[in-house]
């Protein structure tokens, strides 16, 4: 077998290509695995529900910690997809988040995030996709209320919030999918522009950042 270096480069992008193709058929594997059997669940379990060998899991992803890492990226990155499209397809205000918000139900178990359970993330790759998802929603706030159809006191994090458990179903509950978009509609209610204030103090994406910090201590 010819070395890497003597390889042609259509080979070697084949090679990457595969690697590329085991490597996301290894995590969406592992996020509908995780989202039935927990975080615990054997990593040969995962390499099978993959279709692929343990060695070909573990050249991926060394260890579990490795996994559960590279599953949060990229969760991040999904959502980031997301909210991309959104705005590529002119959505704005209080339609972009009711949205963001559906799009991301349809995402469900592929979100392995913290918010749902997995180790929170605090290098800077994850703090900077987290500042991206922020910021984009963020911005479809301001133009809701710069519209006069958002509430001035809703942030970011509340629609984070929700959305993180809009994706949990409860354990023995009735069709999720029905009750979840009830819900985000009744959340979607409170958004828009109302009188009376929200109880308590908002939660910032900073109080987020902080709580994974001390979590990580």
């Amino acid at each position: 077998m010819p070395s890497r270096s003597e390889q042609s480069p259509d080979r070697r992008r084949a090679v990457r290509s595969d690697a590329l193709f085991n490597r996301e058929r290894i995590l969406a594997a592992a996020a509908d695995t995780i989202a039935t059997r927990g975080p615990n669940v054997p990593l040969a379990e995962i390499a099978h529900a993959a279709g692929v060998g343990v060695g070909t899991l573990y050249r991926g992803f060394p260890d579990r910690t490795a996994l559960m890492h590279a599953l949060a990226l990229r969760a991040y990155e999904l959502v980031i997809g997301v909210l991309t499209r959104i705005t590529e397809n002119g959505r704005t205000g209080a339609d972009a988040v009711e949205q963001f918000l559906l799009e991301n139900l349809e995402l469900g178990d592929q979100l392995v995030l913290p918010l749902r359970g997995a180790p929170p993330l605090t290098d800077p790759a994850a703090v900077a996709a987290r500042k991206q998802i922020n910021d984009a929603l963020e911005r479809f706030l301001d133009e809701g209320r710069i519209a006069g159809t958002v509430r001035a006191d809703v942030n970011a994090t509340d629609v984070i919030m929700c959305g993180a458990m809009s994706t949990q179903p409860l354990p023995h509950g009735p069709n999720w999918a029905v009750v979840a978009k009830r819900h985000i509609a009744l959340f979607m209610g409170g958004v828009r522009t109302l009188t009376e204030p929200l109880p308590g103090p908002a939660v910032t994406s900073r109080d987020i950042e902080t709580h994974f910090t001390n979590h990580n201590r």
